[in-house]
């Protein structure tokens, strides 16, 4: 397919994921079920087109005054990926399967590019109603923190210390050039173009051995930063795939015992498989029978209770960008809903001087310090390590984390504006 061809089929997924309103994946999957003559590149090219005008989506639409899918993809071109009107207008010259030209007000507001007097939420793409949220995590600088979110994530990958170290890791995967990760001494990035199709991870043979997972550096840290050590007793009590409870058995160096369960047994299903690949032998995964019940045995023994917390996933809206256009406030209401009974559900669990992790991956103050706040109200038994010490773990890197992060009395929170990471929000609450 041409270029301009790849422009042309992203507008009719766009309409699609607009007026039939279904998630991207379904409708870039549909669309390539019915044009399979298309080959891998292109749909993985058409693909980095949908998601970056999603990406862009408030911003693109207010650039060009129209909120049409033409208008939008038009305006990502400019705004995200930075292309010249004349390199557009090649694109768009009304040759066989490309977009009709440019008109004379598509190129004058191109060449312009001009968002002066553009609110907030605009500049930041993000939807109109969570502006109060922005504002009270962000304040001022709201509209850079959702421009940061808007952008494109690398591929990061937690290399699996109990196969190996990041060195082997690396060279097992020269050929996808990974590089070291800045916090997570785990950690490789791999950094993928607007046009990259994401490298096939699992069929690596440094995957297939346990050697690596795919896993946000802002996840690794946030697990690091619980701070489990060999022979303690922990429970992930949110623990779906299991990817926290993976690199909390490497930090324990398969030592004492952690508890993997989850109140939707369905989340759990992955974690078998993922287990064995990995080599983690302290992992005892509790499926749910009833309420509580099989988890009794655990009370008053835990060190550490992880709450990888259900969350609106405002902090995954670079992998994730259609989410945040599908996002209702009663989204968020659920949620909050939730994070309360699993805070409260941690207590019993908890021995003297024990702690609750609490973790999520939002940048919304109410799910975050909000929820902290409202259960140390509950629970004045329990007390907030405080934030600028949470960061201890990672040694020498813990200073300059801790003016990259943004620190709060309730804990602290990462976004890719400050550190580069998707935005993880991690608390320490202390059993006195």
């Amino acid at each position: 397919m041409t270029p301009g061809a790849r422009l042309s089929a992203a507008i009719e997924v766009l309409t699609a994921i607009e007026s039939e309103r279904r998630p991207a994946a379904d409708a870039l999957k549909a669309w390539g079920l019915s044009h399979r003559f298309a080959g891998s590149g292109d749909r993985a090219a058409i693909a980095g087109l949908v998601y970056d005008a999603l990406r862009r989506r408030a911003s693109s639409t207010f650039l060009m005054r129209q909120d049409s899918a033409r208008g939008v993809l038009l305006g990502m071109l400019k705004r995200e990926r930075g292309m010249e009107t004349d390199a557009i207008a090649r694109l768009a010259d009304g040759s066989r399967f490309a977009l009709a030209p440019l008109s004379e007000d598509e190129r004058r507001r191109l060449d312009a590019a001009d968002l002066a007097g553009a609110p907030p939420h605009i500049t930041g793409d993000y939807p109109e109603w969570l502006d109060a949220q922005f504002t009270k995590s962000f304040g001022d600088d709201r509209a850079e923190e959702g421009a940061a979110l808007a952008s494109r994530a690398p591929l990061d990958l937690r290399v699996n210390t109990l196969k190996g170290n990041r060195e082997q890791a690396a060279s097992m995967l020269t050929d996808l050039k990974p590089a070291p990760l800045g916090w997570s001494p785990w950690g490789l990035r791999i950094v993928l173009g607007a046009d990259a199709k994401s490298p096939p991870i699992h069929a690596e043979p440094a995957f297939l051995k346990g050697l690596v997972e795919v896993q946000d550096e802002g996840s690794q840290v946030a697990a690091l930063l619980s701070s489990a050590k060999p022979g303690e007793q922990v429970l992930d009590l949110c623990a779906g795939a299991g990817g926290k409870a993976l690199a909390l058995a490497a930090a324990m160096q398969n030592k004492g015992q952690i508890f993997a369960t989850d109140e939707d047994k369905r989340r759990l299903a992955p974690i078998h498989d993922r287990i064995k690949r990995s080599g983690a032998r302290n992992i005892q995964v509790r499926t749910p029978r009833s309420v509580g019940g099989e988890l009794d045995d655990l009370a008053g023994r835990m060190d550490l209770v992880l709450i990888d917390a259900p969350c609106t996933g405002t902090g995954a809206w670079r992998r994730n960008p259609d989410a945040k256009w599908r996002m209702r406030p009663g989204a968020l209401e659920q949620r909050l809903k939730d994070q309360a009974e699993a805070l409260d559900r941690a207590v019993p669990f908890v021995k003297t001087a024990g702690r609750i992790v609490y973790i999520t991956c939002s940048v919304l103050d109410d799910e975050n310090g909000g929820q902290v706040r409202a259960f140390l109200a509950r629970h004045p038994e329990f007390e907030p390590v405080p934030s600028n010490m949470i960061a201890a773990p990672l040694g020498e890197r813990a200073f300059l984390f801790n003016k990259a992060a943004q620190l709060a009395a309730e804990g602290l929170l990462m976004t890719p504006r400050r550190t580069e990471t998707d935005g993880f929000f991690v608390s320490i609450l202390r059993r006195r």
